[in-house]
């Protein structure tokens, strides 16, 4: 039980403070999966929201169709600006 405890400990230790500069295929995957999970939800959203005659009901699920439209456009925002600064550190293409 105690071995236990310090693998956990080591653990929260090993939490990275910046990304790390490559991303990895895996990774990739995830991020391209978070995307399309954000626009689905996004778009279901929109749809139910369209759908609903109750108007506090539809304010509220608009709100949540622009939560997960905000969640994309900062994952973007991220991939975007990781991919800018890989491709100026690049030599030869300054």
């Amino acid at each position: 039980m105690q071995q236990q405890n310090m693998n956990f400990q080591g653990q929260q230790q090993g939490i990275m403070q910046t990304p790390p500069s490559v991303v990895s295929t895996k990774d990739s995957l995830y991020l391209t999966d978070m995307l399309s999970w954000n626009l689905l939800a996004m778009k279901k959203a929109h749809f139910f929201a369209q759908q609903c005659q109750d108007q506090e009901l539809k304010m509220e699920i608009e709100k949540c169709g622009q939560m997960h439209q905000k969640h994309y456009q900062k994952i973007l925002t991220h991939l975007n600006s990781q991919q800018n600064q890989a491709f100026s550190q690049t030599p030869g293409m300054q």
